[in-house]
């Protein structure tokens, strides 16, 4: 097979650059290792910075999103058993959507595959090779048989897990890591959400943090150890734990809890995102913590910039932006990375805590709740920082 892009992984980086790409005429083949349904089903947080779900839109794949999102003005901060809303909207003229990252996915593929776009799935062993010259290549199995394909460039969407970070020449990758002393316990609830807003909960019990997949499906997290056992949670105990931490500033309604799991927060970054020929994009080159809601807003926003460095290589043979494109993505990398880490640290209880950290993180809620210009800057990067 020969295309101008191979693009490995099939998540929200791989088919939004897919699809960015056809818009301008480039060719591209996706290789995927899971099946469609199993990327179609995956469960993932949705929450979409103004920007990006501009984008979706812009670009003819936001249809469904316009009638089954919903678009939020603020949010809650909930502490000391009361509860600020912070009217984004009003504060820097833009609000968010909610709308889950599994149907970001369908959406996708849909389109590429309505354009005749090819996504490969299912399938193992995938390398890649001569990513240093100009005509690297990717090799796989699929239905049991080898398979190749020859192409310009190569995009690693793969993930954390993937196979095109550790194929960077050994030495050239710098690694930023740090891993959180808690993870979240999180459930799908049949249930309304609390309040048609997300609610950010400081409690002297831990975190908790009450969203919304639908007006019917409650999306609900509490903080816990990051080892935990979902099995220490039964049903009643979790409830229990979500109505004490809420504070009493909203009537929570309990439903059937349809899934519940725990997972671990880390933060994440390697330099650069580039090597030869193969540029990583999203999780494959950072991981953030959730609380900032940033993963896939930065994956979308990786590869925006190489989509558009790639047209500028071939309409006009130019390489600036290609050259440049780690640097440039590591810029909005690294602010997403301090807003993820703030947000985390003044609502967190870390295990070493002293009393006067507890004092200082409520002293900093209490100053975002009464300054202007302290909403105004958790507005303008909680909503998305300018894309340019």
């Amino acid at each position: 097979m020969r295309t101008q892009v191979g693009i490995i992984g099939a998540g929200p980086a791989g088919l939004m650059l897919s699809h960015l790409l056809h818009l301008n005429g480039i060719d591209s083949i996706i290789v995927e290792n899971r099946s469609r349904d199993y990327i179609e089903q995956r469960i993932r947080a949705g929450l979409i910075e103004q920007w990006a779900a501009d984008m979706l839109t812009e670009t003819g794949v936001g249809a469904r999103m316009q009638k089954e999102g919903m678009f939020h003005d603020g949010n809650y901060l909930c502490f000391n058993g009361e509860a600020h809303h912070l009217n984004f909207r009003k504060l820097v003229g833009k609000g968010i959507t909610i709308y889950g990252q599994q149907e970001v996915v369908k959406d996708l593929v849909a389109q590429r595959l309505a354009d005749g776009g090819q996504i490969i799935f299912e399938v193992d062993d995938t390398k890649v090779h001569d990513i240093g010259t100009d005509k690297p290549s990717i090799t796989f199995r699929h239905d049991g048989k080898d398979q190749r394909i020859d192409c310009d460039f190569v995009a690693g969407c793969d993930g954390f897990h993937g196979i095109c970070r550790p194929a960077f020449p050994a030495g050239a990758l710098t690694f930023y890591d740090r891993e959180y002393p808690f993870g979240w316990l999180g459930i799908l609830s049949e249930s309304p959400p609390p309040d048609e807003e997300l609610i950010y909960a400081y409690h002297d019990r831990g975190f908790a943090l009450y969203t919304m997949r639908s007006p019917t499906l409650a999306r609900l997290y509490i903080q816990v150890e990051p080892d935990e056992d979902v099995a220490n949670w039964p049903d009643d105990r979790i409830w229990d734990e979500l109505h004490t931490r809420l504070g009493g500033t909203r009537k929570l309604q309990e439903g059937p809890i349809l899934q519940k799991g725990v997972t671990a927060m880390r933060s994440f970054v390697c330099e650069p995102m580039q090597t030869g020929r193969l540029f990583l994009a999203g999780d494959a080159a950072h991981i953030v913590p959730p609380t900032g809601a940033k993963g896939m807003n930065l994956a979308l926003a990786d590869v925006r910039m190489l989509a558009r460095a790639l047209d500028a290589f071939y309409k006009m043979k130019k390489t600036e932006l290609l050259e440049g494109y780690s640097k440039t993505c590591l810029e909005r990398v690294w602010k997403a990375q301090r807003f993820s880490w703030w947000m985390t640290q003044i609502f967190h209880v870390f295990p070493d805590e002293v009393p006067f950290d507890r004092r200082r993180q409520l002293a900093e809620l209490d100053y975002i709740a009464r300054s202007r210009a302290a909403q105004t800057s958790l507005a303008e990067q909680y909503t998305g920082l300018p894309i340019e």
